[in-house]
């Protein structure tokens, strides 16, 4: 069964730029892993400092993957991270109606 994740990354003021160049290149690599099904990221208007993540897997183990991949470490760990005050996710199973 496929798996969604609701994120939220809250960066810290004046960091917005950062995080936004983490996810400019952790994005298309993350949509490109096999096992993506969709990978959505939006940046609050009225609050700049959050970002939102829609991302579905097609189960537990394209999810690890994608955990595990370099450029999840490198961008999202390695360089989104350090620039973030909060962040926060919910993991739930997509029901096929």
């Amino acid at each position: 069964m496929a798996i969604a994740i609701s994120a939220t990354w809250t960066a810290h003021p004046g960091k917005e730029d950062v995080v936004r160049d983490a996810l400019a290149k952790l994005v298309p690599a993350a949509r490109a892993e096999p096992g993506c099904q969709a990978y959505v990221v939006h940046q609050d208007p009225e609050r700049p400092t959050v970002f939102r993540f829609f991302e579905i897997y097609d189960d537990e183990d394209a999810l690890k993957a994608h955990g595990d991949s370099p450029h999840f470490a490198k961008y999202a760990v390695g360089q989104a991270a350090p620039a973030l005050a909060d962040r926060s996710h919910e993991f739930t199973t997509v029901l096929d109606f």
